[in-house]
C-alpha cells in the first residue's frame, strides 16, 4: 500500500484551493462581463417605474374630471402603473439573466395549476367582487356605511378589500368578497336621512295637544330638515304611557349629525312638554294588600324590624 506523504498532501490542497480560486475567478469575471448588462436592467427598471408614475398622472388629470366613477379611476391608475412596471421588471430580467423568458417564470411558479388555482381562490374572489364594486359604485370614499357588525366611514377601496373608520377611530378591512355578497347599508346614499323616537305621555293627557306640541318643538330644532314634514303618530298602549313615534329628517345622514339632531330634538320635546303641562310618565308598580294573607305578612316583616330595631344598642 503507498504512503502519502506530506508533500502529496500539500499538493492536493494546493489543486483545491486553486480550483476554487479558479471558480471565484470566473465568477467575477462573469460578473463583470454582465455588468453593463446589470445597468442596463435597471435604468430600464427605472423608465418604466417613471413611466407608471406618468400613466397615474395622465389617467388622474384625464378621467377624474369627467368620469363619473371615480373609485374606478383610482383602481385603474393601480393596475395599469403595476402592469407597466411588471412589465418593465420582465424586460429587465431578460437582460440581465441569460436565457431567462417570462414561460420559464410562469413554468417555475406554476401559474394555472389547480393547486395555485385553489391557493389563490379567495384572493381572485376578492379581486373580482372588488371589480365589481367599482363598475357598480354602491358606495364611495367618504360614505358611512354598515357591513355586518362593523360600522363607520369609508377611507379607501382596494382591489382586495375596503378599510373603514368606525365611529371610535378603529380601522377596519373588510374583504371587498363580503361586501358584494352580503346585505349592505350605506347610511350617507341620499342627502336627507329619517330618524325616529319614542316619546310616552300619561293616560290622562290629551294626545291631539301632545302631537301639537311635540310638532312645535320640531320646527324650533335646526337640525330638522324643513324640506320634509315630520310626523308623530301614536303607535302603543304602554304599561305606563301611551307611545308616541316620532319621525323626521335631517339634511345630512352622517353619523355625527344624527347623534347631534337626536340630542337636539329631546331637549326641545322635553322642554316644550313641560312647558305644556304634558306628563311623560314613567313606569309605576302597584302593591295590592287586600289580600289578607299577604297583610299578615307584611305585618309580620314590620314587627320583626320592630324589634331588631329595639334590640340595638343605645
Amino acid at each position: 500500500m503507498p504512503q502519502v506523504t506530506v508533500t502529496d498532501k500539500v499538493g492536493d490542497k494546493i489543486n483545491e484551493y486553486q480550483v476554487i480560486a479558479s471558480a471565484a475567478n470566473d465568477m467575477v469575471n462573469d460578473f463583470i462581463v454582465r455588468l453593463p448588462y446589470f445597468m442596463v436592467a435597471v435604468v430600464v427598471l427605472l423608465v418604466f417605474w417613471l413611466l407608471s408614475l406618468i400613466f397615474k398622472s395622465v389617467v388622474s388629470k384625464l378621467l377624474s374630471k369627467s368620469h363619473t366613477h371615480r373609485n374606478l379611476v383610482r383602481v385603474f391608475q393601480r393596475i395599469g402603473g403595476a402592469l407597466i412596471f411588471f412589465i418593465g421588471l420582465m424586460i429587465a430580467m431578460v437582460i440581465a439573466i441569460p436565457g431567462f423568458t417570462p414561460a420559464k417564470l410562469v413554468g417555475a411558479l406554476g401559474i394555472g395549476s389547480v393547486a395555485i388555482g385553489f391557493a389563490f381562490k379567495d384572493i381572485f374572489q376578492n379581486l373580482l367582487s372588488g371589480i365589481l364594486l367599482l363598475l357598480s359604485e354602491p358606495f364611495r370614499i367618504g360614505d358611512q356605511i354598515v357591513s355586518g357588525e362593523f360600522e363607520g366611514t369609508v377611507e379607501d377601496i382596494k382591489v382586495r378589500a375596503t378599510t373603514i373608520r368606525t365611529y371610535d377611530g378603529r380601522q377596519v378591512v373588510i374583504p371587498n368578497s363580503q361586501l358584494y355578497t352580503s346585505a349592505l347599508t350605506v347610511n350617507t346614499a341620499y342627502k336627507r336621512r329619517r330618524l325616529e323616537l319614542t316619546v310616552g305621555i300619561g293616560y290622562e293627557d290629551d294626545i291631539r295637544k301632545a302631537k301639537e306640541v311635540i310638532l312645535q318643538a320640531l320646527e324650533k330644532a335646526e337640525t330638522v330638515s324643513k324640506l320634509a314634514e315630520p310626523s308623530v303618530v301614536a303607535t302603543e298602549f304602554g304599561a305606563s304611557s301611551i307611545d308616541l313615534k316620532v319621525r323626521w329628517f335631517i339634511n345630512d345622514g352622517t353619523q355625527a349629525n344624527k347623534v347631534a339632531s337626536i340630542h337636539e330634538v329631546i331637549l326641545e320635546i322635553k322642554d316644550q312638554l313641560d312647558a305644556a303641562g304634558v306628563n311623560i310618565p314613567f313606569p309605576i308598580r302597584t302593591l295590592d294588600f287586600s289580600d289578607e294573607s299577604a297583610s299578615e305578612l307584611v305585618k309580620k316583616m314590620a314587627k320583626l324590624q320592630s324589634q331588631q330595631l329595639d334590640q340595638q344598642p343605645e
